[in-house]
């Protein structure tokens, strides 16, 4: 799994690219605190030939959000996460995106 930061001269917001290798997974999406944990279409990652999953999304600079991958309905960690949070609600770890 990957995420690659690029941050925007003429706006506040960061381009986000998720990559996460899933040959097996059906669907894979990203939520978190910037979408309200909603799997949705904008949320959802598109199937690359390679078999790995791809998406970006542009998020405010200079904030902090708590996230997760949904593959085939279980939620997953970003082993590469800018850091990790423990969440009481999931009674678990959330990974940390730092822009």
């Amino acid at each position: 799994m990957a995420i690659s930061k690029q941050y925007l001269k003429t706006r506040p917001v960061c381009k986000v690219t998720f990559t996460v290798p899933a040959k097996e997974a059906e669907k894979v999406a990203v939520v978190g605190d910037f979408n309200n944990w909603k799997a949705n279409k904008a949320s959802s990652l598109k199937k690359l030939k390679n078999g790995s999953f791809k998406g970006t999304l542009e998020l405010p600079k200079e904030s902090t959000f708590e996230f997760k991958y949904i593959i085939d309905g279980n939620y997953v960690n970003e082993a590469e996460a800018d850091g990790f949070k423990w969440n009481d609600y999931a009674g678990g770890e959330n990974a940390l995106l730092v822009l």
